[in-house]
């Protein structure tokens, strides 16, 4: 069975802990590391023979778009993660749509294929943003991968969500990210922060289980989660832990999974597009 492997593209200072300490004007000032982080998840991806799905920032691919083109010819399926990565729920729907129009338009134009999917920053689709859901239907999109069906985060959640993928009422398909329930209880799977926080072995552990099951998992991680030299920014404790933790064992961690699991694309994973 192949599971849904995905990688979220920005950089370590777009990420939204990052934003009390980084404003978006000085982002062109910063040293650019997704590329050389990004060109190591290629590699550890052909070392085991493994396509994925890249939610790409427009503002990253308008500044790489050598990376790009090395991602699409490589066989991996090219997706959106919006452009600025701005939290959904905070902006208007024309300011979403906009957004959401610039970032397809840029990764299309460079790649060369059309952008099937679409991943909101921070999983900030959620019910109190699900009039986003019609937008991404109206500009072309095919697939959502932003749900994630927790409560407990202070971002993102969207708790009694199915957890599988499923067809909201306008058409688009939805790709929830993976959490495991059990006696009451919703344990996150998807990777990320929990992947670096918690021990590989509970990943293991469900990930088999779901797959005895006949269940796919959908996983995702951002390249700079394999980067312990990044800088070190000064941030509020909690952030500054749930950023930093543990990158040094991140690329240990994502090999063995690699070794123990199948995957692709979340396209050829979940069959969503016949024939590409």
């Amino acid at each position: 069975m192949r599971n849904a492997l995905s990688f979220d593209i920005e950089d370590w200072f777009q990420v939204e802990n990052m934003k009390g300490a980084i404003p978006f004007s000085d982002w062109d000032s910063l040293e650019l590391r997704v590329a050389r982080n990004t060109e190591r998840i290629l590699k550890i991806l052909r070392d085991n023979n493994t396509r994925a799905t890249f939610f790409m920032l427009g503002w990253v691919a308008e500044r790489c778009p050598a990376l790009v083109r090395e991602i699409a010819s490589a066989g991996h399926e090219m997706a959106s993660h919006g452009h600025a990565h701005d939290l959904v729920y905070n902006l208007t729907r024309d300011e979403f749509r906009e957004d959401i129009k610039k970032s397809k338009e840029i990764i299309e134009s460079i790649a060369r294929v059309k952008i099937y999917g679409y991943r909101a920053p921070s999983f900030s689709i959620t019910k109190d943003s699900m009039w986003a859901l019609d937008i991404l239907k109206d500009e072309g999109f095919t697939y959502d991968s932003s749900i994630f069906p927790v409560s407990f985060h202070d971002r993102y959640g969207f708790d009694k969500c199915e957890p599988g993928p499923f067809r909201w009422p306008n058409g688009l398909i939805e790709v929830p990210l993976t959490v495991y329930r059990i006696k009451g209880m919703t344990l996150p799977l998807a990777g990320g922060g929990y992947f670096r926080l918690l021990p590989y072995a509970y990943f293991k552990y469900f990930f088999r289980k779901l797959n005895k099951r006949n269940e796919r998992f959908t996983f995702y991680l951002h390249p700079w989660e394999i980067d312990p030299g990044q800088p070190r920014i000064k941030l509020p404790i909690s952030y500054r832990f749930r950023h930093y933790v543990n990158l040094n064992l991140t690329e240990k961690s994502l090999r063995k999974l690699l070794r123990d699991f199948k995957f692709a694309s979340i396209n050829k994973a979940y069959g969503i597009i016949a024939g590409s």
